[in-house]
């Protein structure tokens, strides 16, 4: 499968957690369909013409994310106005990501969207986006570096070493060097046409908290080649 590793960083990110409408929760890193709506930014696609893309890449795609910053939260007041005259202004409390770092894997799993993930591809190589790219919010500018193509090879079963998320139900190896934190997640994995997050597709996962490698005694995972050499990675 042909795939890129590129970095994602930011100020600040809100990848907003579906079922906090009133004082909005952010997950503690991309989420895929945060991901997608990027990538739709990046290649310039109406968000009219998104409605029918976000299922067919939701499929298509195949992602892994590694944390190069611990997670840090913070929450800040808005002030949001109606649209209605002579309606009271309501203060929300929105939690944000404090300078958010990812490294991401994004590899093609079927080929009906090819000609967006070439785009894509090419926008992040060459610096480029037709839209201003955030990190879930529009006062949450992106900056996308390129760093490799490659190709991820087939599904994998057995031990692995990676510094990106895993399953929540790998079995990690906890060795003298085991130096950092796990951090859980549960994160949505596909948006229908109507950008309604369906809760039957969410992944469970555990990841390394700003640095670091896991070892998994046995699970499945996919070799990432690139020029720089093989790297491990769960995608999801």
């Amino acid at each position: 499968m042909d795939a890129i590793l590129l970095n994602v960083s930011g100020n600040w990110g809100h990848f907003k957690k579906v079922d906090t409408n009133n004082n909005p929760l952010t997950h503690d890193f991309i989420t895929k369909t945060a991901l997608i709506g990027l990538i739709g930014a990046v290649v310039g696609i109406e968000r009219k013409k998104m409605r029918g893309i976000f299922p067919q890449l939701s499929e298509d795609l195949l992602y892994g994310v590694a944390l190069n910053n611990p997670v840090k939260k913070e929450s800040w007041g808005f002030t949001l106005r109606s649209v209605k005259a002579n309606v009271e202004k309501s203060p929300w409390q929105f939690e944000f990501l404090k300078t958010p770092d990812f490294d991401i894997v994004l590899a093609l799993k079927d080929d009906r969207s090819k000609d967006v993930f070439d785009k894509f591809m090419d926008c992040v190589e060459n610096s480029k986006a037709c839209y201003n790219p955030t990190l879930g919010l529009a006062n949450c500018p992106a900056n996308i570096a390129f760093i490799a193509r490659g190709n991820v090879s087939e599904k994998q079963m057995g031990s692995f070493k990676t510094k990106g998320f895993i399953s929540k139900h790998h079995q990690i190896e906890i060795g003298e060097t085991f130096d950092f934190r796990i951090g859980f997640e549960r994160i949505p994995t596909y948006q229908n046409d109507d950008f309604w997050t369906d809760p039957a597709k969410y992944a469970d996962i555990a990841y390394c908290n700003g640095g670091g490698s896991s070892f998994v005694s046995n699970g499945e995972f996919y070799n990432l080649k690139t020029n720089a050499g093989v790297s491990q990675w769960y995608l999801i």
